[in-house]
């Protein structure tokens, strides 16, 4: 076209083209002229420019990689809202209040007598917290039910755990119904598919124990243990909520890490016939507060955290391989940190700051499940009880560095902290060089380490004193 030519015929430039566009108006090639166009974009970009974007560029993606999961967490409040709050149920107890009064406190009418409680779980490889919660809830429950599967819920086989400790609970065998149920070993299926499988074969198992209209089941994982005294209050209480979720305590690795008081998915349901199902979802506006804890990731071996990881719904945050290595899990279950390197699930940026970081240690042994109550007296249980069981749970005010000389490491400083606080003084020599002794050749615990924490341990005595103090207890050991 006319105005699209130049005087000499040839294509037409504008005048307000800079020089490097004039020099190649008159290139025919497509290959010339798409190179023009790059030169023309990035005019006026000089070489430092560049190397800093081809190193700013790949930064940006490997920080995405490693931290994607906790800039979303994070941004979280932008895209999610909280959900609804609870009604919040007061709770009342004190153990010299009849429960009348107790039922009227809540605003319900005491019953002529009790109504049945199943407790139903599905179980995967807890031992000490189901035997934490057995013993808790042992006197009100009308029928213990247990489902077991031979798969984990990311598809994968499992020993029957509960199968091969079952002579540990043998308290509840007079009303306990057992069930085991085939996993379906599904490459690449959601866990929660799984999941959702064995909680309906649960219903089946429920009806199988002979659950009726009106008795109460108790909904929440082993972790997530009801008080008794909760459960006795529902029991004898009439006219309380269909379905009543429960405020749990949260804690972490131990009842030594108290993250919050938000746990609500346990709940308690008057069973109904073809309507009640077993889900772990919420289902009510009701909260009963304060009504039990729910100890998250509480294993006495590093073995039973590695496991976990690899098996329950949400394994996709492990993200590397490096995540279960062992010493790293043993460090960061003793700083109270998060085992995935993720930030707090909340909903608002003021939470998720005010939670970043460790837990915080507690130091109450108060308002604990009642097998943590028991005294720990040397004179009324053998060491090997003390320390083979529940020790890990205890919160404590231990040095971390002792804590994390072995897997079950924070047992042995319960012991000696537990003594030292219900005698008024420090453990006997002869008791702590028991526990070291057990220590060193039961557990295969290099003498080194152990040694530092008897100087730890007995620094504050001084020099003399602490060999004293050493000498006597071995002196008394072997006599």
């Amino acid at each position: 076209m006319w105005w699209m030519m130049g005087e000499g015929g040839g294509h037409y430039c504008s005048k307000k083209s800079d020089d490097i566009c004039g020099d190649v108006c008159d290139q025919e090639s497509n290959r010339v002229l798409g190179m023009s166009r790059l030169r023309c974009i990035f005019r006026g970009y000089d070489v430092k420019t560049f190397l800093i974007l081809f190193a700013l560029v790949p930064t940006c993606i490997l920080i995405i990689y490693l931290h994607g999961q906790k800039i979303s967490y994070f941004l979280r409040p932008l895209w999610e809202s909280p959900p609804k709050e609870f009604n919040m149920i007061t709770h009342y107890y004190d153990g010299n209040v009849s429960m009348e009064n107790l039922c009227k406190l809540h605003g319900w009418k005491v019953r002529e007598f009790p109504r049945r409680v199943y407790d139903a779980v599905l179980f995967s490889n807890e031992i000490e917290m189901l035997t934490l919660r057995w013993k808790e809830l042992y006197p009100y429950i009308t029928q213990f039910v247990l489902l077991e599967a031979n798969s984990t819920f990311t598809g994968k086989p499992k020993p029957l755990y509960f199968a091969r400790n079952r002579d540990q609970f043998k308290f509840v065998e007079s009303r306990f119904t057992y069930g085991t149920v085939g996993g379906r070993f599904k490459k690449g299926e959601n866990p929660f598919v799984e999941e959702a499988f064995q909680r309906v074969a649960l219903d089946q198992l429920l009806r199988i124990a002979g659950i009726t209209d009106d008795d109460l089941l108790i909904m929440s994982d082993v972790d997530e243990i009801p008080s008794r005294h909760t459960i006795n209050l529902l029991r004898w209480c009439d006219d309380i909520p269909e379905v009543l979720h429960l405020q749990l305590k949260n804690y972490l690795y131990s009842f030594e890490f108290h993250v919050d008081d938000n746990s609500w998915r346990a709940s308690v349901h008057r069973y109904k016939s073809g309507k009640t199902r077993y889900v772990h979802y919420r289902q009510s506006d009701d909260l009963l507060a304060d009504s039990g804890w729910h100890c998250s990731f509480c294993f006495r071996r590093i073995s039973d955290f590695v496991f976990k990881m690899k098996a329950y719904s949400h394994n996709d945050r492990v993200r590397f391989s490096s995540y279960l290595n062992p010493k790293r899990i043993q460090k960061i279950i003793c700083k109270g940190s998060d085992l995935f390197d993720m930030l707090p699930e909340e909903y608002t940026f003021k939470e998720i700051i005010g939670k970043m970081g460790p837990v915080p240690h507690s130091f109450s042994a108060v308002h604990l499940p009642s097998r943590l109550q028991i005294p720990f007296a040397w004179e009324l249980h053998t060491r090997e009880w003390l320390i083979s069981n529940f020790g890990v749970y205890l919160p404590v005010k231990v040095s971390c560095d002792v804590a994390c000389l072995t897997p079950r490491g924070p047992s042995i400083s319960i012991v000696v902290d537990q003594y030292a606080v219900n005698r008024g003084g420090l453990l006997p020599p002869d008791k702590l060089m028991l526990i070291l002794l057990e220590v060193v050749t039961a557990w295969t615990v290099e003498l080194i380490p152990w040694v530092e924490v008897m100087c730890r341990y007995l620094s504050s005595l001084g020099w003399f004193g602490s060999r004293v103090y050493l000498f006597i207890g071995w002196v008394n050991l072997l006599s």
